[in-house]
């Protein structure tokens, strides 16, 4: 009885000493036959609660993508279109500055392939993604497909199924598991398309359309329109019940229109696709031109407009009567007033489809909705015709704040194409002083400073002008402290990050002056002026010669809790001042891509994986040393490598208090 106590508590010690190496994605797979030469490989994943793992569609300078890589697909095979995802999640990350798209519980991937060699046995395929909760993990696995004979049904070949070498690879370094089997399903599997936006995304561009449809509402192309065409309806109807049913008519055509040009939009394109063109370097290039276009037009350099033949043509039918007329008179309002409402409904279609999913459609009922409420309102009380304020050139003036805001809007897209090619063109300072130059003339704009084309003869500015003049001057001189670092919180999502500037610690910053005087060899100015190392050996070295401890920072470049703990935790005064004085900080990066040299690629002594990347190298030293493959990990050592915190040798994603006391516990040691 002893003895298997005994024995117990070693395995229990042992898996307690292994349950660090964490996999919160199981997977399992399956190949189904389509056609004579077509098949469907599928991956399904079930991920641990509260753990969410990045979509392929994850846009550039965020967190991992998933990347689906077939090995052996050079003559063998051809893959048919993009691969396909379950339902996803799409939200805004403001540490890097874009929408991450996740899964959460469960994942599914399918991919389309032709076979062209018919010799090939078997397809080799790794998924490489990145898992997240309070810590990050890059993961690998591979999977080996076993092509059915095609002279055996679905039943035989499902007791044929290959076995799948299934393997998890932190960051380029494999821990080996358990043989997953890869089975034959006769039954297709349909998924939706990737990315549909979340229900908190789907709510924002509602409200955003709803509210440019207001905007739309008050320009000269539409605005005059309403008293028009409700006193129409109100003369030419035989009651006022008539006149309200068919107001009402009138309000449902619009919104019809809108919503169907919505829907083809999301149709002709794809629900996923639209997402994918969102990270997509020429089409963020296009939609800045195109949004130049509509600016000018707003400006009052040209008019956008539809062919006047068509609005004959939709004019004559509106004669008809019945509810086809006025469908055709709801056509003839969007076709005469496109010059105004064509850049509004532009502008929402290239943002909401650079969300994905059904958007495009939320955002045309949201736009249509706001622009058909006042023809219906105004005619079940056409009373209230009369409180409405005369046209005048103040319609003009919405129109040119519009054109203002799409010119400001423009460079939104160019940062992301920028940003994507890292081409450091349209840097943090730069986009702010665009952006300065656009609301501080637009400021100058509204109190009369400047008049544009179409301006109507200014003798005075009305209160609510001033009003408006003085709310953009405030924004104007509250993006100029940008300029020298700050953070301007309020637009954190629209200019480019921090570290994507000129002075990613703050132009003139004392302590990134200093650090950049003294950096030792190796060394690199880091978060807040810190002196880091990003190599292990140079950093002892550096520790050594000032006799300090070393505090190991495994991270990663696209892992967002440890951006967050660099911004919310290491800014503290207690914490910075631990890391800037007392500790030699070494920051080492797990999705390091750079390849190592030859002489120094080798084969992992623990988990039996090729080191080829820097990221490579320094996963294995996390794993063998300390027995996890999470990042943010931080620990505490001596020059010779022993963890100076006994009781909390490595510690990941805390709050500043217990950060702060887990340093000054480790400092206090060593100096003892």
């Amino acid at each position: 009885m002893r003895k298997i106590i005994f024995l117990l508590l070693i395995f229990l010690a042992f898996a307690k000493g292994n349950a660090q190496i964490l996999d919160p994605a199981k997977w399992t797979t399956k190949i189904e036959k389509k056609s004579e030469n077509t098949y469907v490989l599928t991956f399904n994943a079930v991920i641990e609660k509260d753990w969410h793992m990045y979509s392929q569609f994850t846009p550039d300078g965020g967190p991992l993508a998933l990347e689906v890589i077939f090995k052996n697909q050079r003559g063998n095979f051809n893959l048919v279109g993009k691969a396909k995802e379950s339902k996803t999640t799409t939200a805004f990350n403001d540490v890097f500055g874009v929408n991450e798209t996740y899964f959460h519980d469960k994942a599914q991937i399918q991919q389309q392939v032709t076979i062209t060699n018919p010799k090939l046995t078997t397809i080799e395929v790794d998924l490489n993604y990145q898992v997240c909760k309070e810590a990050c993990i890059n993961l690998e696995k591979k999977f080996t497909f076993v092509i059915p004979s095609p002279s055996k049904t679905a039943v035989d070949a499902s007791k044929n199924a290959a076995a799948v070498i299934d393997t998890v690879k932190s960051d380029s370094t494999v821990v080996k598991t358990e043989v997953e089997k890869a089975t034959v399903i006769p039954a297709k599997v349909s998924i939706p398309d990737a990315n549909p936006v979340s229900k908190r995304g789907l709510w924002s561009i509602f409200f955003i359309a709803f509210f440019s449809g207001f905007a739309a509402l008050l320009t000269p192309c539409v605005f005059p329109m309403i008293p028009m065409t409700v006193s129409f309806f109100t003369k030419q109807s035989k009651s006022r019940a008539k006149g309200i049913k068919n107001a009402l008519i009138y309000g449902v055509s619009i919104i019809l229109i809108y919503v169907v040009l919505g829907f083809l939009v999301t149709w002709i394109f794809g629900a996923g696709a639209l997402n994918a063109l969102s990270t997509n370097v020429w089409f963020n290039v296009i939609f800045f031109l195109l949004l130049i276009v509509f600016a000018f037009s707003f400006l009052g350099a040209f008019e956008i407009m539809l062919p006047q033949s068509w609005a004959n043509k939709v004019d004559s039918q509106a004669d008809r009567g019945g509810i086809v007329g006025i469908l055709f008179m709801a056509l003839a309002l969007a076709i005469v007033s496109f010059s105004c409402t064509g850049p509004i409904v532009g502008t929402l279609l290239v943002e909401a489809a650079s969300k994905g999913g059904i958007a495009p459609i939320i955002g045309m009922f949201g736009f249509s909705l706001a622009l058909a409420l006042p023809f219906m309102l105004f005619a079940m009380f056409p009373g209230w015709l009369h409180s409405l304020p005369k046209s005048g050139g103040w319609l003009n003036t919405v129109k040119v704040v519009l054109g203002f805001l799409e010119l400001a809007l423009a460079f939104k897209f160019l940062s992301n194409a920028d940003l994507v090619l890292q081409l450091h063109l349209l840097e943090r300072e730069v986009f702010l002083a665009i952006w300065i130059a656009i609301f501080g003339v637009l400021a100058f704009y509204l109190f009369g400073k400047i008049t544009l084309p179409h301006d109507s003869p200014l003798p005075h500015i009305s209160v609510g002008r001033l009003s408006f003049g003085l709310v953009v001057l405030m924004f104007t001189i509250y993006l100029i402290p940008g300029l020298w670092g700050a953070p301007l919180k309020l637009i954190n999502a629209f200019p480019p990050p921090m570290e994507y500037s000129e002075s990613p610690m703050g132009f003139g910053a004392s302590e990134v002056t200093e650090s950049a005087a003294v950096l030792p060899d190796g060394a690199k100015s880091g978060p807040h002026g810190l002196v880091v190392f990003d190599d292990y050996e140079k950093g002892l070295a550096y520790a050594k010669t000032v006799n300090k401890p070393i505090m190991l920072d495994f991270t990663g470049y696209a892992c967002v809790n440890c951006r967050k703990m660099e911004n919310n935790v290491w800014s503290d005064a207690r914490v910075l001042s631990q890391l800037k004085n007392e500790v030699v900080l070494i920051s080492l990066y797990v999705d390091d891509k750079r390849e190592l040299p030859k002489e120094e690629q080798s084969v992992s002594k623990t988990t039996g994986a090729e080191i080829t990347t820097t990221g490579d190298k320094w996963t294995d030293f996390m794993i063998s040393k300390y027995k996890t493959n999470t990042q943010p990990l931080y620990v505490l050592t001596d020059l010779q490598g022993k963890s100076l915190n006994e009781d909390k040798p490595t510690i990941s994603y805390v709050g500043v208090e217990e950060y702060a006391s887990w340093l000054k516990t480790g400092i206090s040691k060593f100096k003892k």
